[in-house]
């Protein structure tokens, strides 16, 4: 969340919240202009009426089909406690099946891929117009240069620049209308292109025009953008910009196409985003539009952190560090993401090198993302009760907008876009492997009545043969039921190195669909031997379990239940506090059992997204000189094929 938002509530509907929102949700969209129309006619065939016509014939019912009505009227509606996103959208399923999580999986991955191209063409794109200047101007050395600046400034959070991102997309916005306005006039009958008519010519009657949605649907690449920033902003203040956004949008491209008419020929030599510019509004022009693609770079940087961290609380991708740069709710660094994204930005930059040939390459990913909500959207509607004819119904009308563009899509595959292909196949890959292959080891996770050991934990806290590990031994627990707790807790208690204590505690972490929850329960076992604290937190809370277990620690203490002075006498007259030490365990798969070729396949996949893993102490922030970390054998129950004889 950018710096604006610090003292006032921009999710409800109000001027600032308006123009905040501007500034965090509608960059990726917002700066299409840039681009669009100029990969539409680089790649057609001929140039003529029916190429411009038809191509913003199709880009405005793009815009209002998949934008505003999917989107902006449909989807938002869809959120979990004023969340958005192909995570959250998961999270409110009732049932999460595992080809639900397979589609959030894909989903999530081609939205972090396309955080990669996105930057690399918005920025690109508006240094180029610093050619008109001087033919010979570095811009890849300059978009080298602005990468690095922004890429190294997200360690220490937006909002000392936030503020501004707001106005100056207001004014990024204004000036799209003022300028597409300007040649709109002179021209009036380019208006004739809202006639869907000339949508359905151009795909069946120009060559190649088929070919062209790859292009045209470059406008709506940052829909997706509007349900991932929902939380952020909230429904109505969305809503309320989006108006002044799409019609800011719509009169720069009707623009462009007047120009356009009016200027044929020159259509392959100057960006017509830049051409309907008077010649003494150029140079301040290319500064907006630099500061824009900045500021939709920054949204794209903002959003893959939120993301990942989404993604870290649900589950589906390994315990990375994740900081909190500022105050301000909501606001994340993920510091493997930030460099990644650094690289990988700059290798698209040198790769490609020019504008034109990332444009050849952008769209294919975020197509893919589009038509994972949609299926998780139907599915989600079905579960709710809404009728199934009219979620058949708008499966079918936007599966088949998708999928068409999805077709015209792949025709970029060769011409770069396998980089992000292979990108979200990476992420995919991560994430498969991490959440299956915890649900495998999960599912041999055996647990054990407590009530068998009540008098166990009772004797052993009070045997002093048995040498005193701590006054305290906290255990990180999965069992849901307070009657319950893993075999591998016991057989870590009581045999594989008996550990005496006074007092012990499970610590139980429960993810809540809601992303906002945070509370905990006490639930006393054995008084003063056996205590369990289950805490129940939202996907959007961090984890820091040490931290809030100190908390309940402390209101413990102060409502008298427990004491947490010394259990030493020669350290109680001094008012010591008690020790604690932590014990975390983990799981290993014996190497002599035999698995599936399916579960050995996701076990390995497991393996690989834990090379991108911090501990389990670094992750919930425990003091790990404090923490005793061990391993425990998964027991697997398998039929013995061959008893060995004894023979002597």
């Amino acid at each position: 969340m950018n710096g604006a938002a610090k003292h006032l509530d921009i999710k409800k509907l109000s001027l600032a919240g308006v123009i905040v929102t501007f500034g965090i949700v509608f960059g990726d969209i917002g700066t299409s202009p840039l681009y669009v129309m100029k990969a539409i006619v680089s790649g057609g065939k001929e140039f003529n009426e029916l190429l411009i016509y038809g191509s913003m014939s199709c880009i405005f019912w793009t815009l209002t089909l998949q934008t505003t009505i999917k989107y902006v009227v449909i989807t938002l509606r869809v959120n979990n406690k004023g969340e958005g996103g192909i995570y959250a959208l998961f999270a409110l399923m009732k049932r999460k099946s595992s080809w639900a999580a397979v589609l959030t999986m894909i989903g999530a991955s081609a939205l972090l891929a396309d955080g990669v191209i996105t930057p690399a063409i918005t920025v690109t794109s508006s240094i180029e117009g610093l050619k008109l200047y001087n033919p010979d101007i570095p811009v890849i050395a300059i978009v080298l240069v602005i990468f690095a600046v922004l890429f190294y400034m997200q360690q220490y959070g937006t909002n000392v620049v936030g503020g501004s991102f707001g106005p100056i997309m207001v004014i990024w916005f204004s000036m799209l209308g003022i300028l597409g306005f300007s040649q709109l006039v002179k021209l009036p009958g380019v208006l004739v292109a809202l006639n869907p008519v000339y949508a359905f010519r151009f795909l069946s009657e120009y060559p190649g025009g088929f070919i062209l949605l790859g292009a045209v649907f470059l406008a709506t690449t940052g829909a997706e953008a509007l349900y991932s920033d929902l939380g952020h902003c909230g429904l109505k203040n969305i809503r309320v910009s989006w108006a002044f956004v799409k019609v800011a949008l719509l009169l720069n491209y009707f623009g462009q196409c007047a120009w356009l008419m009016m200027h044929g020929p020159f259509h392959t030599i100057v960006n017509p985003f830049y051409g309907i510019m008077p010649q003494w509004f150029l140079l301040p022009g290319i500064i907006i539009s630099t500061a824009a693609a900045i500021i939709a770079s920054q949204a794209l940087i903002s959003g893959s952190f939120t993301l990942i961290s989404e993604a870290v609380s649900l589950n589906f991708w390994p315990k990375i560090r994740i900081s909190h740069p500022t105050l301000l709710k909501g606001q994340v660094y993920v510091p493997f993401m930030n460099w990644f994204l650094w690289i990988a930005c700059s290798a698209v930059v040198l790769m490609f090198r020019e504008s034109i040939n990332l444009e050849a390459a952008y769209g294919l990913s975020i197509t893919i993302t589009m038509i994972m909500t949609t299926l998780l959207l139907s599915n989600y509607l079905y579960q709710k009760g809404v009728n199934f004819k009219l979620v058949l119904l708008l499966m079918i009308v936007f599966l088949t907008i998708e999928g068409t563009f999805l077709m015209a899509n792949l025709h970029k595959f060769m011409h770069g876009g396998w980089f992000t292909i292979l990108l979200a196949l990476m992420f995919f890959i991560i994430m498969y492997g991490w959440y299956f292959g915890r649900k495998l080891k999960n599912r041999y996770v055996t647990f054990t009545s407590l009530d068998k050991y009540i008098e166990m934990f009772k004797d052993l806290s009070k045997d002093k043969s048995v040498a005193k590990v701590a006054t305290n031994l906290v255990y990180i627990i999965k069992a849901n039921r307070p009657d319950q707790v893993e075999s591998k807790i016991i057989y870590s208690i009581f045999q594989k190195q008996p550990k005496r204590a006074d007092t012990y505690w499970f610590l139980h972490l429960d993810r809540i669909d809601d992303p906002d929850t945070f509370e905990y329960k006490v639930t006393y076992i054995i008084p003063g031997v056996l205590i369990r604290i289950d805490f129940r937190i939202g996907f959007k809370v961090e984890p820091k379990l040490n931290l809030y277990f100190k908390e309940v620690l402390e209101d413990l203490t102060e409502s008298k239940e427990i004491k947490l002075e010394s259990s030493f006498d020669s350290l109680k007259k001094h008012c010591l506090p008690a020790d604690f030490k932590y014990v975390l365990i983990d799981r290993v798969m014996p190497r002599d059992y035999n698995l599936s070729s399916y579960e050995n396949i996701t076990l390995a996949l497991h393996s690989i997204s834990r090379l991108f893993c911090i501990s389990d102490v670094k992750a919930l922030q425990l003091d790990s000189s404090n923490t005793i970390e061990e391993q425990v054998p998964i027991t697997i129950d398998q039929p013995i094929q061959r008893r060995i004889s004894r023979i002597g």
